[in-house]
């Protein structure tokens, strides 16, 4: 017999790391099984956890991409190979 895991509000490292690693375990569960189910509930608690704890400032997109770009020495056209223009 298999324990159903419970899960709640998020509210620590060590709840998150716990929600974070089950959430590796079930990433791939089929659709409409439990799995899947709880995997969705993970999804919501670790995001809402991840809202309050990293306070991360609103960056457009494109800006994100250039920032990242401009780390690691990216030029537009290496971009451009990889992806298409």
């Amino acid at each position: 017999m298999t324990i159903k895991p419970q899960w709640f509000l998020i509210e620590s490292e060590q709840e998150y790391n716990k929600a974070t690693a089950r959430y590796e375990k079930i990433k791939r569960a089929p659709k409409g099984s439990e799995e899947h189910k709880e995997k969705l509930l993970l999804v919501h608690l670790i995001s809402e956890y991840e809202k309050i704890e990293w306070d991360l400032p609103e960056v457009d997109p494109v800006e994100l991409i250039k920032i990242r770009m401009e780390d690691f020495g990216y030029k537009s056209a290496d971009l451009a190979k990889k992806y298409g223009d």
